[in-house]
């Protein structure tokens, strides 16, 4: 079980190096934006939509490696007081009924999201645009993923130390 849970941690890593590295593209649009925009009076709209682009992929890949390394939201004063074993219960249970279906649901429902935006070729309304709107979209059912596999390092972790296992 603990080989298993190495593979997902590390898919975890490397998807919150690419979020790390979206950040930096984000930094380096946004400065060339401002530059171009308030030093030489010239706008794109492509490189702004190309910031939101940017800062969703980020944030959605982030929620894998956020949750891998335990920086989501909780209700600390409660969970804090309890024992290791009583945590990975309450989080092996959420990640059960809870996280594992939600990452199906958005799967399932953001494929199709995706798939229709591809099929219609869906490009911006603003002219000059970004066009392949579907990339984007593609991001939802992926970062859906890659909180599954999150989810899954997350629940082996805990059914170790349930198990007591040396984790």
């Amino acid at each position: 079980m603990e080989s298993l849970q190495n593979v997902f941690d590390r898919f975890s890593d490397v998807i919150g190096k690419i979020a790390a590295a979206l950040m930096i593209l984000l930094l380096i649009n946004v400065f060339y934006d401002v530059v171009a925009r308030y030093f030489f009076k010239s706008s794109s709209i492509a490189f702004q939509e190309l910031e939101w682009h940017i800062f969703a992929s980020m944030f959605l890949l982030g929620i894998a490696y956020t949750l891998k390394e335990e920086g989501h939201v909780r209700v600390d004063i409660i969970y804090e007081k309890l024992s290791n074993k009583n945590k990975a219960w309450i989080n092996s249970l959420g990640c059960i009924f809870f996280l594992l279906p939600f990452c199906g649901l958005v799967i399932w429902y953001g494929y199709d999201f995706t798939l229709e935006s591809y099929s219609l070729n869906e490009v911006s309304g603003d002219p000059g645009g970004l066009s392949h709107r579907w990339l984007i979209k593609a991001m939802i059912p992926l970062s859906a993923l890659a909180l599954t596999f999150s989810g899954l390092g997350m629940l082996i972790k805990n059914l170790r130390c349930i198990l007591k296992q040396d984790i």
